[in-house]
């Protein structure tokens, strides 16, 4: 209702690999903050709900921000003709 709420969150679980967030969110540990396409099936079988829905814009894509357009390395000009065309 536009109030501002501080919420102090402490915790024994830090993830840096989104199938153990969702595992452990699954498990009863807490929410996870991962996207929605990395946890699709668990989201269609109910094991995990979404939470704070209005909160989440949806996902426009990456971007890919170099300094210069200037003699780019071979491999950097491979992954940036991959990236714009895999779409």
């Amino acid at each position: 209702d536009g109030r501002e709420v501080r919420v102090r969150v402490e915790g024994r679980l830090a993830f840096n690999n989104v199938s153990m967030i969702a595992r452990a969110a699954e498990a009863g540990f807490g929410l996870g903050f991962v996207m929605e396409d990395h946890v699709a099936e668990q989201l269609a079988r109910g094991s995990l709900v979404r939470v704070l829905e209005d909160w989440c814009p949806p996902f426009s894509g990456y971007h890919l921000y170099y300094p210069s357009r200037r003699q780019p390395s071979a491999a950097f000009a491979l992954l940036v003709e991959a990236l714009r065309y895999h779409t």
